[in-house]
């Protein structure tokens, strides 16, 4: 069988940039395979994307060396047009793809574009929205959509052209556990049922592989260094010497004491050997520490000394339309030092009520304080002095040219000294792993690193409370722990953390207390840990219970939630003595 994309010892160098970002690239990959591309941010992932859909170079103008073929043709003899009918590309950010007004005619712009007649098009139109479960929004607005929809739209578009492979970029990053979920099993069933090449690029590897990949191929420094079944990937230790995490089941069965090879190891908890691998579970409970040193090892103490709260909202409503509420009576404070999960699906406020935060919006009822002053009348500017935000699309908040220009910005205008402006650059960089990247144009970095250059921007600005949308979407598990170690250790100092987030393994172990969002109102106000192990509050609030659970209810464990405690008490030592290091 002859390979439908071939890459052939493919070099490519940015522009600006001294050294190659891909180098010496072979890689083939069949009709009707699924692969995994892993690797750590900046290994050099999004960059092959783009030498596979054409991007590169059509779009982006470097040095490319090598020859990428797509059914055996070269893709600089190729035009963008013709490529993108034989490779569709789903982006992490759906919303770059969107052109039309309504959700109809952003799915119907490709056909458009072939000038099929409008009676077919309408029924093409609707048996691809049909076939990703979104028929019902045709007439809606694909900006009014939650990420998840967003996401199936985009999908939708590209069944339309009917292409040969599907192309997804960090298609999880910005979803919720469920709509994560439901995407991995509408790709599965068009994989299945179209008999589609899926290639895709992500860092959740356990909700990819849960879905079962032909291989993983792994990339680290630019190069491909492994390529191999899952099974054999994961049983190497080759992902976790690269700093990809394993599955969270897998990570627990390891701290448990279980090992496995390749022909054993399993790829979903619903293949962990139960009369196996109960009893060492059970054991491993038994012989650890009571109940109350495993909470105790959970994590900072909730802070409720009386000093006045960073911010606090009471009884606050707010809705973008009169009579359409978007939030609903929402109180809460957050305390100097706490560590805070804002937690909740896609589409339940969460983006709302960060915005309230920062004042952009005022509420319609109800009322915020900061530092115990009604907020009323602040600006965004006074508020921005207290509160520090890193949006969840870094592209939304980058405006400058280079990597240290954009560090640069807030310091410049908020009145530091030279001696403060240099000490706080170099430290965010240092930090946020960016110091090789100083002189960087942006458009050259990958998704992850552009996420750290926003975190290292604001924290050049030393906030009084830290606003996180999803921190960890599209990193490494090294820069994760890298930089979740010094933002955690920013609570330590006074400095409130408030993580908006879908990644219920980074609240597990970085924050203390957990605020749930359902439909506009806050359905849970808990420990964090209480929350995860709740399973009946976490669905109801549309969340997925952790893999940690599930395995505890595989393996029948009278308390299912123990698992989650004695794992989550272990990491955080683990964590402890990783930052020591």
């Amino acid at each position: 069988m002859k390979p439908i994309i071939s890459i052939q010892d493919v070099t490519y160098t940015y522009p600006r940039v001294k050294h190659p970002t891909i180098r010496q690239i072979n890689l083939d990959i069949y009709p009707g395979e699924k692969i995994l591309i892993a690797g750590p941010s900046g290994s050099g992932k999004s960059t092959l994307a783009r030498c596979i859909n054409g991007l590169i170079p059509h779009s982006y103008k470097g040095e490319l060396q090598g020859a990428v073929m797509i059914d055996g043709k070269p893709i600089t003899e190729m035009p963008i047009v013709e490529i993108s009918e034989k490779v569709g590309t789903i982006l992490q950010d759906p919303e770059g793809q969107f052109i039309g007004l309504s959700v109809a005619e952003d799915v119907a712009f490709g056909l458009e574009n072939r000038e099929v007649p409008q009676r077919e098009m309408e029924v093409q139109v609707k048996a691809a929205l049909e076939r990703v479960g979104m028929v019902q929004y045709m007439d809606g607005s694909p900006q009014e959509l939650s990420g998840g929809e967003k996401q199936k739209v985009a999908l939708a578009g590209i069944l339309t052209i009917d292409p040969e492979v599907l192309l997804l970029d960090e298609p999880l990053a910005n979803l919720d556990p469920v709509s994560g979920l439901q995407m991995m099993e509408l790709m599965e069933r068009i994989h299945k049922q179209a008999g589609k090449t899926v290639i895709i690029v992500e860092h959740r590897i356990e909700d990819v592989i849960a879905y079962g990949v032909d291989r993983i191929v792994l990339m680290v420094d630019g190069a491909i260094v492994a390529d191999l079944p899952a099974a054999q990937m994961l049983s190497s230790g080759l992902l976790k010497e690269a700093g990809i995490r394993h599955p969270l089941y897998l990570e627990a069965l390891h701290q448990v004491g279980c090992s496995y090879t390749a022909d054993d190891l399993p790829l979903r908890v619903d293949e962990v050997d139960v009369e196996e691998t109960a009893p060492i579970v059970s054991r491993w409970l038994s012989n650890g520490e009571n109940e109350a040193s495993i909470e105790a090892a959970s994590g900072h103490d909730r802070n409720t000394d009386e000093t006045l709260p960073i911010i606090s909202f009471h009884g606050v409503h707010f809705g973008y339309e009169p009579h359409v509420q978007v939030l609903s009576e929402v109180s809460f404070a957050i305390q100097p030092g706490e560590r805070v999960a804002l937690l909740g699906h896609n589409g339940a406020g969460k983006s709302t009520l960060s915005q309230l935060m920062l004042g952009m919006y005022q509420p319609t009822k109800g009322s915020i304080a900061i530092n115990g002053k009604n907020a009323s009348g602040m600006n965004i500017a006074e508020r921005g002095r207290q509160i520090g935000y890193v949006m969840q699309n870094p592209n939304h908040m980058l405006s400058q040219d280079t990597v240290l220009a954009e560090i640069l910005l807030g310091p410049k205008h908020s009145g530091f000294s030279q001696e403060e402006i240099g000490r706080s650059v170099d430290h965010a960089l240092a930090i946020c792993d960016l110091a090789g990247y100083r002189n960087w144009p942006i458009s050259a970095l990958s998704h992850g690193q552009k996420k750290r250059l926003t975190i290292a921007s604001v924290l050049a600005m030393n906030p009084k409370l830290l606003l996180l949308d999803e921190p960890t979407a599209g990193q490494d598990y090294r820069h994760y722990r890298e930089m979740m170690a010094f933002i955690d250790g920013l609570s330590k100092q006074g400095i409130a953390l408030v993580m908006v987030t879908h990644d219920m393994h980074l609240a597990m172990e970085y924050t203390d207390r957990a605020l749930v969002l359902s439909k506009g109102r806050i359905v849970a106000d808990t420990s964090t840990m209480a929350l995860l192990a709740n399973e009946d509050r976490l669905t109801g609030s549309q969340l997925r219970p952790s893999s940690l659970y599930e395995l505890g209810k595989r393996l029948a464990l009278k308390q299912p939630d123990r698992l989650i405690r004695r794992y989550i008490a272990e990491e955080r030592k683990g964590s402890a003595q990783y930052e020591e290091a």
